[in-house]
């Protein structure tokens, strides 16, 4: 089966950077994202750290769910990460060095767009390295109370997210993606954060969301029935694109492109990890498939511990318990 998938593993042609401030720190942050090797996926750096450190951008190196997805290791920690990985994840980067000189990256205006606009100025390289991904053939399932979420086999990419909020702003919404279909930046890269101005002040009383302002965060009124921004929505149904859009960032801490159907029911990042934590659990439910470079693909199964590329881009799977590692080459 031929698969809309593009079959090469991509870098950036040239190094971008931008400066920014961080949401809960306040902090001025610079950031770089850099050109890197096949088969290194994507990993953080901290400028203002000695040594030459990484933190790969795998679901294992979750530390943190609370407002933010934290990833961090005995060195450091990089919080706030969803935005910049989603960027990543729609301009179809496979491999990229960040640094930061900071533990957080920088919130920007709220959303995907200015790294994703950073990301189109030097454009993407592509690589001599074909692209190794997920494919899920049976429904994993994951439910924490009223939320639920699910991946279901389909030969693509696509994401499916569903709120509802008691309140009659955003009400009961419901936004569908397809990520391989492209219209990344037209659909959900513009749609920020957003939160009730009750609890962005609440979050400035307790030392959170210093860097927090209207410039890149949705206030919704006391009132719940518009919002305190100026400029007003980007989109009807913001909130929820939104959504999607950091269900994008988080999933790509699984390492290597999906091919699914996410179904996500007033998700979070707490569920999103829960999601990849449930699929990681879940062998028999997805294979592993090298993309070939007519589109279709082969199954690498049993083969995969023989390869360092393989083993190094499916290494997040393979720190579930009871699951051989196969990062060793």
């Amino acid at each position: 089966m031929s698969l809309a998938i593009d079959p090469f593993q991509y870098t950036l042609r040239q190094t971008v950077s931008c400066c920014g401030v961080g949401l809960h720190s306040g902090r001025t942050v610079n950031l770089a994202i850099k050109p890197a090797p096949v088969n290194s996926g994507i990993r953080f750096y901290r400028s203002d750290l000695p040594g030459d450190v990484f933190l790969n951008a795998h679901m294992d190196k979750v530390v943190g769910t609370q407002l933010a997805t934290t990833l961090g290791n005995e060195q450091f920690r990089v919080s706030t990460t969803e935005h910049l990985l989603a960027a990543i994840q729609g301009f179809g980067i496979d491999n990229a060095r960040i640094e930061l000189d900071s533990d957080e990256v920088p919130i920007m205006d709220g959303s995907a767009e200015p790294f994703y606009k950073l990301l189109k100025t030097t454009g993407k390289s592509r690589q001599e390295a074909l692209k190794t991904a997920l494919r899920i053939t049976r429904t994993v399932s994951y439910t924490e109370g009223d939320k639920h979420l699910s991946i279901e086999p389909y030969d693509g990419f696509k994401v499916t997210g569903e709120i509802c909020f008691d309140d009659t702003l955003i009400n009961k919404q419901k936004y569908t993606f397809d990520l391989l279909g492209g219209g990344f930046e037209e659909e959900i890269a513009r749609a920020r954060t957003f939160g009730y101005v009750e609890q962005v002040e609440e979050l400035w009383a307790n030392g959170l969301a210093l860097g927090g302002s209207l410039a890149n965060v949705i206030a919704i009124h006391w009132n719940r029935k518009s919002v305190l921004n100026e400029d007003g929505l980007r989109y009807d149904d913001e909130f929820i694109r939104h959504k999607v859009l950091d269900l994008v960032g988080d999933l790509a801490l699984l390492g290597c492109p999906i091919l699914g159907h996410v179904k996500a029911y007033k998700g979070g990042h707490a569920q999103h990890l829960g999601l990849m934590k449930a699929i990681a659990a879940s062998p028999e439910s997805w294979e592993v498939v090298e993309i070939k470079r007519n589109g279709a693909y082969a199954a690498i199964g049993e083969m995969a511990h023989k390869t360092r590329r393989a083993g190094q881009s499916i290494l997040p799977f393979f720190t579930a318990p009871n699951i051989p590692s196969l990062s060793a080459a």
